[in-house]
This record gives structure tokens, sequence and C-alpha cells, in this order.
């Protein structure tokens, strides 16, 4: 991981007691004005960080894996849904599919993945800081500050306008 990205995610590590705050005011904040705000700031990070320099989603965190998902890898790999399934998968603590080892069986060596184009759709969506929905995703983003040095300029942009 690039020593900038690794250097937002421990701040914002170390800022996690004035996030979890920090998420409870934002809970005032009416829908549509957070939705933008947090589009802007994803807009903003995006443009700051290179996904290729840091793949750390890919490397520690889990996405849950739809019936769509597992049939579309499936066939990208020429294998039967339940063979995949089987080869790659586990059910979680919370009775979801998700892969059975990190870092993800298809991340590659220089932090591409193998099957991008059908990637799963948890994949696709991270790490979800342009969702219009993204004040009832606020828990997870808060998470995601952990492992996303996106998600954790989001929140710096977030701390700087709310906090």
């Amino acid at each position: 991981m690039d020593p900038e990205y690794r250097i937002l995610i421990q701040t914002a590590e170390s800022r996690g007691r004035l996030y979890r705050d920090l998420v409870r005011k934002l809970r005032r904040v009416a829908p549509k004005e957070l939705a933008a705000v947090m589009q802007e700031l994803h807009d903003e990070a995006f443009r700051r960080i290179d996904c290729l320099k840091c793949a750390h989603c890919c490397a520690v965190v889990g996405p849950r894996l739809t019936d769509t998902d597992i049939q579309r890898l499936g066939k990208a790999l020429s294998m039967k849904p339940s063979a995949f399934e089987d080869t790659y998968l586990i059910r979680d603590e919370d009775g979801d599919l998700v892969f059975r080892e990190h870092p993800c069986p298809f991340l590659l060596a220089d932090n591409r993945c193998l099957l991008y184009d059908r990637r799963p759709k948890a994949c696709r969506e991270y790490p979800h800081t342009d969702d219009k929905h993204a004040r009832g995703l606020l828990k997870i983003s808060l998470v995601n500050t952990r492992f996303c040095p996106i998600v954790a300029l989001v929140f710096q942009g977030l701390e700087e306008r709310y906090g």
C-alpha cells in the first residue's frame, strides 16, 4: 500500500471516537444534503487516490456474494455455481457467502482483479461513499475508514464541514 494511504487510514483510526460522534451529528443532516456532500467528497477522494496503489479492500475486506455474483463468477471460470461456491466461499457468522480466504483469490500481484469485469456487486459499489442513501450507510462507512483511504478522506472532509 502507498505510504500516504497508510497514513490516511492510521489517522482515521486515531480519530475513531471523533468520527463516531460525527456519525451521530450527520444523522441530523438532511439526507439529500448529506448525499450531495458525500458525493462531492467521494469524487474528490477518487481523484487523489489510485486504487491500484492500495487494494487494501481486496486484501482484507470480504464482500458478500449474491447468487447472481456466484453465477457470473462461476461462468467466467467455466465452473458450475455450486463448484465455485465449494471452492472459493464459506458462510460467515451472519450466514452470508464470502470468500474463504484473504486476500481475495482473484487479486493479482499488480493489485488488479483477475475478474474485474465480472467482480461481485459489493466490490463494484465499494466503498459506498457515493451511494444516494449515504446516510443509511454511515456505520459501515465508519468501519471502512479503517480499510480504505478514500473513506478516510471522505470522513476528513465531513469532519471539516460538520465537525
